[in-house]
């Protein structure tokens, strides 16, 4: 248990240069999750442009976005480890060079083949960034802060996505796609220079068995999960080597054995995701609570942009901006919730929250071709408003009432749960829609109008799923005060 940063995080005297460098580490690994994270959400309206300029179909383009989530999927349970073993700088620069070298491929890609291969290098770098960012923040951040501390990370999670779209839209309408990873390469290599000069270590790094057939099993669980679930959202597709239930069982089966074998392993201290971290009650709720938010939240944002374009008839930038608002306020309300949130605890945050969300999930089953523009921005404005009610509360509900030695393993469960459930999402919203969307046009609905019935259908299954998260909202409590031993340098 010797290492290079103990001493930093024990000594007493070193309490007011602990605080600054505590400030600065967490400030370092904000901007850098913002940055991965903006990269993340740029593509997701790059598809269309890129299927036109790369001549590919629709079912290779979606590698892009399910290839990112599949390999999220699969790395996030290691991170874990990686966080046990590694001391913050070197793992720090570990996720930003893996980041920087998948944005580069990007740039540099020819054809489709590469860019997968970019996209898929960068999301090992993002993978490992989020839960070292959610890790770091619950060692070196007393309970009675934390609230305010996750709202910052709110902000990186919520404008991201927000601005990420209005970005990659006007590069689109000015340059070529590949400009989205020129510009971002800057950015990255600036971030990594950065945090190779000024970022410190700040835990405690401690040996930690890796397990090889949890490794395996992980993977197969996670990504048959997440490539099950994206598959299924794309439909049935003509020729496809093995059915679409296939992934799916592998992925039901393997994460079975996974968790058999973790809860074997838990008792010897050697689980890759230790889950213990389940035998608290709040822990669990607040999990829960955040995979129905996140499957409302990525069925939402994969869905709006299909309706404004394709039935609205709004153009790329033009929906870019009309999600702008919506995504800004989320960021800017989130400092706000998050002292609130250290004032009177989650439960009178999430269940506003989660209403207001289940509320706009409500109304969208209502939308058509007629449906105003202004009606779609209101919505996704006070939708937006219920998931920065939601997130920051659920966040630091979560990991405060894990014991302070499976923080690593609880912000790895969450970040997984997080890539699954937003997978099921866009594959429960997409699935509906298209067999709703195929089904109407079957009966002689022209197509406009039958993408809308697809896309009501959609919503309506989204809505009635959100009334789970407005019942568990009522079940999460602020963690006790005080866990014992919170973090160094206190």
């Amino acid at each position: 248990m010797t290492t290079q940063a103990s001493t930093m995080d024990t000594a007493p005297p070193g309490e007011l240069d602990n605080s600054a460098r505590n400030r600065l580490v967490i400030a370092l690994l904000l901007g850098s999750t913002f940055v991965v994270f903006l990269n993340e959400t740029m593509m997701s309206v790059a598809i269309p442009h890129l299927m036109a300029d790369l001549g590919v179909s629709p079912s290779v383009a979606q590698w892009l976005t399910t290839a990112f989530l599949l390999t999220m999927a699969i790395v996030i349970p290691i991170t874990g480890f990686l966080l046990q073993r590694m001391n913050t700088r070197p793992i720090f620069m570990l996720a930003m060079s893996i980041f920087a070298t998948g944005t580069a491929i990007c740039a540099a890609a020819p054809g489709i083949e590469l860019l997968i291969f970019g996209r898929v290098i960068q999301a090992v770098g993002t993978a490992i960034m989020m839960p070292l960012l959610m890790t770091t923040v619950m060692t070196l951040v007393p309970p009675e802060s934390r609230g305010k501390t996750m709202g910052n990370i709110s902000i990186v999670i919520s404008v991201a996505p927000a601005i990420g779209p209005t970005i990659g839209g006007f590069i689109l309408a000015n340059l070529e796609w590949r400009w989205m990873f020129i510009i971002m390469m800057p950015i990255a290599l600036g971030a990594l220079v950065l945090g190779a000069s000024r970022m410190q270590n700040v835990t405690t790094p401690r040996y930690a068995p890796l397990d090889i057939v949890s490794v395996i099993l992980s993977a197969l669980g996670f990504g048959g999960l997440v490539y099950g679930l994206s598959s299924l959202g794309e439909g049935e597709q003509a020729g496809a080597a093995f059915p679409l239930w296939l992934p799916l069982a592998v992925g039901v089966v393997a994460m079975a054995l996974f968790v058999w074998r973790q809860i074997g392993l838990s008792r010897q201290d050697k689980a890759l995701l230790d889950l213990r971290t389940f035998l608290s009650r709040n822990y669990t709720v607040s999990v829960l609570t955040m995979a129905i938010a996140m499957m409302a939240l990525f069925g939402t944002v994969i869905l709006l942009p299909i309706y404004t374009q394709n039935v609205l008839g709004l153009d790329t930038l033009q929906t870019g901006l009309l999600l702008l608002p919506g995504g800004l306020l989320m960021g800017l309300l989130a400092p706000s919730v998050g002292r609130l949130y250290d004032r009177i605890g989650p439960t009178k945050l999430l269940v506003p929250g989660t209403a207001l969300v289940s509320l706009v999930l409500w109304a969208l089953t209502r939308v058509d071709q007629h449906t105003s523009i202004w009606a779609i921005l209101a919505g996704h404005i006070v939708i937006s408003v219920g998931l920065a009610l939601v997130f920051t509360p659920l966040f630091t509900a979560a990991l405060g009432s894990v014991k302070q030695e499976f923080y690593s393993h609880g912000s790895a469960i969450l970040g997984s749960v997080q890539q699954v459930a937003g997978a099921a999402g866009i594959a429960l919203f997409v699935a509906l829609m298209t067999i709703r969307t195929a089904s109407l046009a079957d009966g002689g609905l022209e197509q406009v109008s039958a993408l809308s019935g697809g896309i009501q259908l959609a919503f309506t299954v989204g809505a009635a799923i959100s009334l789970l998260a407005v019942v568990a909202a009522f079940f999460v409590r602020k963690p006790e005060g005080g866990m014992p031993g919170h973090g160094g340098g206190h």
